[in-house]
């Protein structure tokens, strides 16, 4: 099966706090102590923990669809309490819905002999999707914690989570 790592997509105060600025509502609220469970067991087993961060420049073009959120070095782009990065673990910045586009993130895999990714999150049907995407695009076997990814919309969050099953050969348990 390879060395795996658990990839942390988005975790972050504008997309889980109720007073975030893109708030992804009550199923994002509800994943939380489900992903703390999949950290915790990722470093009981000596896996590495990626953090998967939304990091915006003032002005960014996703602000043209989206409204601003988690502008660099905000409280709004900062990992939610509950799941602080401890040492050893690794944070990715990333502007782009892709946690691969732009970022070292393929290099600090291979680095590490990562063959398998699991991804848990927000949004199903945006980041974790199209993280899940180019994980595949680059040869790495990915699995979703269905219970660990949530989306501010339900339909799409299944649409997504049966399009990387069907489409991308992710294994969704």
């Amino acid at each position: 099966m390879g060395k795996r790592a658990l990839l942390v997509v988005d975790m972050l105060n504008d997309f889980i706090s109720e007073s975030g600025a893109l708030y992804c509502g009550d199923s994002a609220r509800a994943i939380v102590n489900r992903v703390a469970s999949a950290i915790r067991s990722a470093r009981e087993r000596g896996e590495p923990v990626i953090f998967i961060c939304d990091n915006h420049t003032e002005g960014d073009k996703e602000f043209e669809m989206f409204p601003v959120h988690c502008i660099a070095g905000s409280q709004g782009a900062a990992v939610l309490p509950e799941l602080s990065p401890e040492p050893g673990d690794h944070v990715i910045k990333k502007r782009r819905y892709s946690g691969f586009y732009g970022t070292d993130l393929d290099l600090t895999l291979r680095e590490a002999g990562v063959e398998h990714l699991v991804l848990v999150g927000v949004c199903t049907n945006i980041c974790v999707l199209y993280t899940a995407a180019d994980a595949r695009m680059r040869n790495y076997k990915v699995t979703v914690l269905r219970d660990a990814v949530a989306s501010f919309d339900e339909h799409s969050h299944q649409w997504a989570l049966k399009e990387m099953e069907s489409t991308l050969g992710v294994e969704v348990v």
